[in-house]
């Protein structure tokens, strides 16, 4: 099927006289008529469900639905796109370990393995997105066990060169993990550049309406945990907290990672998302690939009215043919890239400030890859407690605005951006 009709009806089928949209199973457990039966669920040597927290039908169905759309063999749902880099990150690293990252990605995923997972005993050294292969072979190390970037990075909107960041990872015998949550798999599917895993805040684009929180880590099956198990102990030799299964055997490439994430760090952890929200994200993802169509469409156009007022400074952007990324996009991204632009404005910090203050339509969030359009200066909220200096450093300069564009008409949107700039 085409990437339009796994959006509308991938993931799930039903049967004679069964619901045709996917049902909400919200149940903690499952009943089963001898222990038995139940112990072959907990052996995995029979598919089924006995607890939530590892496993449920409505998230499985909308698993497998993006499983399909990034053309993966196995994916697992998370509480948030967090908890799914997180997971897809310690599955495969231990105490000792290392890390090699593009430096351009989400502040808390930075901080995730800069500061949480280094308490962890798991290192990393950051290269830039625009590293050149030398320098990107430079950060590896004998304990390197994993390779991670952005597809568009957020709030940079850095484009990740995928095909040569894989080719330096398999090169060292590790996966790249790649999070696509800005452009979706309607806008790149990384595994077809090289990537290996693939994770997802689902709570943006895919939910599309910010109804729930969520995430979600899809499998290639292409990475052989095999021929590098040394590398990977945890797949490849046997789990005896897990009644000494051998993932990388049981399961083969195609299932081993999402089985032992789910089979050993959900149960541990239990980042699970609720099934109400795994089925307000299949809505989500039945429109998903009309919705991103104008999304594109609505960023492009902000983008280039921003990029022609005299009072915008400069416009991250990477559909502008001056945007030092539009080269890559236009590899990776040939139908659009997302609806997040970020631009400066001239008159600095007090500029944005008025800016901010004055937009009538766009409103004032955290949040950012919706229906509505919403925006965000870091420097007066996310960011308040840092200096001007700092804030340049974090690449988060005081003048900086963060808009991200929704599904309403180009010409209010452009019509409020207009007033607000007016002010200015």
């Amino acid at each position: 099927m085409k990437t339009n009709t796994i959006c509308v009806q991938g993931g799930y089928t039903p049967g004679n006289g069964e619901p045709r949209q996917i049902p909400i199973v919200q149940s903690t457990t499952f009943k089963y008529d001898t222990s038995e039966d139940m112990g072959k669920l907990f052996d995995l040597e029979a598919s089924g469900y006995f607890y939530t927290r590892l496993q449920n039908p409505t998230n499985d169905y909308v698993a497998a639905k993006i499983a399909q759309l990034e053309g993966g063999t196995a994916a697992m749902l998370t509480s948030s796109g967090q908890a799914a880099n997180f997971f897809a990150l310690f599955n495969i690293c231990e105490n000792g370990d290392h890390i090699v990252s593009s430096s351009s990605i989400y502040g808390g995923t930075f901080n995730l393995i800069s500061v949480t997972m280094k308490r962890m005993g798991i290192d990393v050294t950051f290269v830039p997105p625009t590293a050149t292969e030398e320098e990107l072979n430079a950060a590896f190390r004998p304990n390197t066990k994993a390779m991670f970037g952005e597809t568009i990075a957020n709030p940079a909107l850095t484009v990740l060169d995928i095909e040569l960041f894989a080719k330096v990872a398999h090169a060292h015998g590790v996966p790249l993990i790649v999070d696509n949550t800005f452009a979706t798999p309607v806008g790149c599917r990384p595994f077809e550049w090289g990537a290996d895993i693939v994770t997802h805040s689902t709570t943006k684009y895919m939910d599309g309406h910010g109804a729930g929180v969520g995430g979600a880590i899809v499998d290639s099956g292409k990475f052989d945990w095999m021929a590098h198990a040394d590398k990977y102990p945890g797949l490849t030799t046997p789990d005896e907290s897990y009644h000494g299964i051998t993932y990388a055997e049981r399961f083969g490439n195609e299932g081993a990672f999402i089985t032992k994430c789910t089979a050993q760090l959900m149960r541990d952890l239990g980042s699970i998302q609720s099934p109400q929200n795994a089925f307000l994200l299949n809505l989500g993802l039945e429109s998903l690939h009309v919705r991103m169509k104008r999304h594109c469409e609505n960023g492009q156009a902000v983008a280039e009215y921003l990029n022609a007022h005299p009072k915008v400074a400069y416009v991250n952007y990477c559909g502008l043919p001056d945007d030092p990324y539009h080269a890559l996009a236009e590899k990776y991204l040939p139908n659009g890239s997302c609806g997040v632009v970020s631009f400066g404005l001239a008159g600095g910090r007090e500029a944005a400030s008025v800016f901010m203050k004055s937009l009538k339509l766009a409103a004032i969030e955290t949040h950012v890859a919706d229906a509505r359009t919403c925006c965000l200066n870091p420097a007066s909220s996310t960011h308040r407690q840092m200096t001007d200096e700092q804030l340049k450093e974090a690449g988060v300069p005081a003048e900086l605005v963060r808009i991200s564009i929704g599904l309403e008409d180009i010409e209010d949107l452009i019509a409020d951006l207009a007033q607000a700039l007016d002010q200015c």
